[in-house]
């Protein structure tokens, strides 16, 4: 069930109907019916592998909390008759008793993910054809996001950092909480825990903030990133080329953009009118200066997963630690670094597997890793240079900046857009060889599927969003912004919005928007 279907709509109407009218002690009851419902409209043959997910997490948990406390009676209990020595040797064998279930769930649920990925569906095909000819699941909803979420939660119990929740079906809303299906936020157990089974009563000013961020997310959405999707399935033909592939990385960055950002609104926005505050996937990323900056603005939830359970484990891991003694007496400072590109490495290829196990996915990754390392080497040149000129600290070069990275970013983006290493090379180069300018003034743009009228939607739409994301530059978003000007002009801004929408929409064929990007994923 797309989130800008009729059908949505629909069963969101009555969720919050029956959210806020029944007894608020089973408020989180009716959002884990609502979740599994939303889920089995996806298809009856995917509630296997959330089912397997939900009991091993629980299960697990439970048994490593269960081993934490009776670790902590036994040895409050045994403190003065046991030695130093003995005290290590239990905790180390409760320690392995965890460790084994532990990294048995976790090779489980991440060996259906990779069987999924690799094995069931190619994400860049245009059918969900398996590739293994006798089986026809397809991907399930939502596995790389729940799954991430899921385990997330069971690393956590095992480091001691969270407390296993004892009752199972708070576990199996926390997995399934649909907002977060089709494409995040990939949330922790602290943050929802306490908001997912705590009772809301109905507030004016949340829901309507709620509903507000859902239209926003339907704009973006359906008036842009779906209407410029025509002209990027022209652009990405053999025979364009230069200039008109620059077009293609400029079009897709605005497509993917109102597409996730939209999605994520959406999501965020039902949560809110729930009562239910979800964690922030997008600051502001197009106003970064740099790809590493860029990286904490965008698809914040996975950045922030990656780092705490692949990037920090990893560099601080104990053959990490010896290496960078070993490396730093032949290499200097380089040497004491090591450990951290290593890490780099291996969360950028992590996070490209994640995407789809692809090449042009690997490519994408080690291409945003090898920039990210050598900028953080030239470091040190850098801060010589901006003390030396005065120039490099104006208005004037952020904004150079800001333009360099989205062109940078762009240019790395569009391998997503080509199965093809090779054809995606021989375009990048083609940008040094045959720019061909003259396609911006020869009638090329109107060859693209789009009409002078869908120019000027997206243009406006494009500005529409440049301004919201420009204006919330200190922290206070646009809709509390909004609450202090006149109510008569407020409520006519959202109405102008609702029409945009309605009017403007790029719904397809049977009034049918199209699936989400990150739904793939």
């Amino acid at each position: 069930m797309s989130f800008t279907s009729i059908g949505f709509l629909v069963f969101f109407g009555i969720l919050v109907i029956l959210y806020y009218a029944l007894p608020k002690k089973i408020q989180w009851i009716v959002l884990l019916a609502a979740s599994y419902a939303f889920y089995l409209f996806g298809g009856l043959k995917y509630l296997a592998f959330i089912l397997f997910t939900t009991v091993t997490t629980y299960l697990v948990a439970v048994y490593m909390d269960n081993n934490h406390k009776k670790q902590s009676a036994y040895l409050k209990e045994h403190k003065a008759d046991m030695t130093k020595e003995e005290k290590k040797a239990y905790k180390h064998s409760m320690k392995v008793r965890d460790r084994i279930w532990f990294l048995a769930t976790i090779i489980a649920n991440f060996g259906i993910l990779f069987f999924c990925k690799a094995c069931l569906v190619d994400p860049l095909r245009s059918s969900s054809a398996p590739v293994i000819s006798f089986l026809s699941v397809g991907l399930p909803l939502g596995i790389s996001f729940y799954m991430f979420q899921s385990m997330g939660y069971v690393i956590d119990v095992y480091r001691g950092k969270a407390e296993a929740e004892r009752n199972p079906f708070k576990v199996a809303l926390f997995v399934s909480f649909f907002p977060q299906l089709v494409q995040g936020p990939i949330s922790k157990w602290e943050q929802l825990k306490d908001q997912l089974f705590t009772p809301h009563y109905f507030d004016r000013k949340t829901v309507a903030f709620g509903l507000q961020r859902i239209l926003w997310g339907f704009f973006k959405k359906l008036v842009i990133a779906d209407r410029i999707a025509v002209a990027i399935g022209t652009l990405k033909g053999t025979e364009y080329t230069g200039m008109s592939f620059f077009l293609l990385t400029a079009f897709y960055a605005v497509q993917i953009y109102g597409d996730f950002t939209g999605g994520i609104d959406i999501a965020i926005g039902v949560g809110e009118t729930l009562g239910i505050k979800m964690p922030e996937n997008f600051i502001r990323p197009f106003f970064s200066k740099n790809i590493a900056e860029y990286w904490r603005r965008w698809h914040i939830s996975l950045n922030e997963w990656m780092k705490s359970y692949i990037f920090y484990p990893i560099t601080v891991s104990g053959p990490m630690l010896k290496l960078a003694l070993k490396s730093r007496a032949k290499f200097g400072k380089f040497g004491m670094r090591l450990p951290v590109y290593i890490g780099s490495l291996l969360t950028w290829l992590g996070t490209g597997v994640w995407h789809g196990f692809n090449l042009h996915f690997i490519v994408w990754g080690l291409l945003n890793c090898v920039i990210i390392v050598i900028s953080e080497e030239l470091a040190p040149c850098y801060e010589k240079f901006h003390a030396k000129y005065a120039w490099s600290n104006t208005r004037a070069y952020n904004v150079f900046q800001i333009i360099r990275m989205f062109v940078l970013m762009n240019l790395i983006r569009a391998t997503d857009l080509f199965n093809d290493v090779g054809d995606y090379f021989r375009r990048l180069f083609s940008l040094v060889w045959n720019f061909n300018w003259h396609v911006l003034w020869d009638g090329t743009l109107m060859e693209l599927g789009l009409s002078a009228a869908d120019y000027i939607i997206l243009i406006a739409g494009i500005v529409i969003m440049f301004l919201v994301s420009f204006f919330s530059r200190d922290e206070v978003s646009v809709r509390v912004k909004l609450q202090r000007i006149p109510r008569p002009v407020r409520y006519t801004l959202f109405f102008l919005l609702l029409v945009a929408v309605i009017l403007f929409g790029s719904y397809g064929i049977g009034y049918d928007a199209s699936s989400f990007i990150y739904n793939q994923f």
